[in-house]
């Protein structure tokens, strides 16, 4: 029996592979998995060796505060890979755990082929890291094709797919005329996928959402959660402060709330993507310690940290980073957005553009099956 370990190292990797493999199990049902995964995995009947969150942290101090616990783990899982003995070891997305596990892996046995989604991104730090990678990836899968020339670079076997969760979902249809509010204008909230994220940014946009209630009381706030943070944020949202809150955490549910909402407020990362190709117009929100973003600035090489920024070299989402992250400039930056139409045009014609010029012309996900199924034939 042909044998796949899944290897993420956060939800928003863990929502990817899962959006993959679960084409691969209708293509291919006799295959053995394992993973390193979480909530969306776990859905699909696959194991995880240990919970994705003893993993999961954000910026360089909590890596450092972390890295006893983040040894033992990289520790753990490769001695899980090598007794599970995989056929392919398939990694998604963060890079300085899932490609230190797959460069040992490569070490201890080199017949175990390794694919890897989701490229580091070298064109924004640390260009020297393709030379590494191409020791030990037997294949590489790209968000973008600009990334493709560094790759090719390096003679690193590489294909662009493009974003499996720009794709249209043809699941079936959630009916949500009962579950969002009547006569509310809805706007959507992404306060991360990483607790340690989410206890940063929610205090910050529970305030925002008290000075809009100040203002008026024609909007309702969807939170959308992760399983793993669901409870976290209903634990720290008061219900006679808020009346107007909903969490949610189901995929389908998320996609079609979004899709009725006026205005989403982000957290910096791949949602920013799914939120565009929504067609629904936001801002992007992030904060790290003074130490954490003080070395990340000595390491960027670029202005922006939205992909749709970067691709178009300025501002056409607004970035509210550090200082800005705070619930008096996301509220006058949102209440001015919606009290400007053409504002909310321009950003979504110009986003509706670059994702047209980075969408892959094929099945995402599709494409990366094919891709994997090759490997557990050749």
């Amino acid at each position: 029996m042909k044998k796949i370990f899944v290897l993420t190292g956060e939800p928003s990797g863990d929502k990817l592979a899962a959006t993959i493999i679960s084409k691969l199990i209708i293509s291919q049902p006799n295959l053995k998995y394992l993973s390193v995964g979480g909530s969306h995995l776990k859905s699909l009947g696959i194991n995880s060796i240990f919970d994705l969150q003893e993993i999961t942290y954000v910026g360089f101090t909590s890596i450092l505060l972390n890295l006893f616990k983040i040894r033992n783990r990289i520790k753990k899982t490769i001695d899980e890979i090598i007794k599970f003995n995989p056929d392919i070891l398939f990694s998604v997305d963060s890079p300085d755990f899932t490609l230190r596990v797959a460069k040992k892996i490569k070490k201890i046995n080199k017949n175990i082929k390794i694919i890897h989604f989701v490229a580091p991104q070298v064109w924004i730090w640390r260009k020297n890291r393709v030379k590494k990678i191409a020791k030990f990836i037997d294949h590489i899968l790209l968000l973008f094709e600009f990334e493709k020339k560094y790759f090719d670079k390096e003679n690193i076997k590489n294909t662009f797919v493009g974003h499996p969760l720009l794709e249209n979902d043809p699941k079936k249809k959630v009916f949500i005329a009962n579950v969002l509010p009547k006569e509310k204008k809805i706007i959507s909230i992404f306060p991360g996928s990483r607790k340690t994220e989410t206890e940063v940014l929610l205090p910050i946009l529970l305030d925002f959402i008290k000075l809009m209630n100040e203002q008026s009381s024609e909007y309702f706030f969807i939170f959308h959660a992760t399983i793993e943070n669901k409870n976290y944020i209903k634990s720290k949202i008061n219900p006679n402060l808020f009346n107007n809150i909903d969490i949610i955490s189901d995929e389908n549910l998320k996609s079609q709330t979004l899709s009725n909402s006026i205005f989403a407020v982000s957290k910096s990362g791949t949602v920013s993507l799914q939120i565009c190709n929504a067609n629904v117009p936001s801002i992007i929100i992030y904060k790290l310690n003074f130490i954490n973003f003080f070395i990340l600035k000595l390491l960027v090489n670029v202005k922006f940290a939205n992909i749709i920024n970067i691709i178009n070299n300025k501002e056409i989402i607004p970035e509210l980073l550090q200082k800005q992250c705070n619930a008096k400039q996301i509220y006058n930056t949102v209440s001015y957005y919606l009290k400007r139409p053409d504002l909310i045009n321009n950003q979504l014609t110009i986003s509706k553009k670059t994702l047209s010029e980075i969408r892959s012309k094929t099945s995402s996900s599709d494409e990366i099956v094919s891709i994997l199924n090759e490997y557990l034939v050749s």
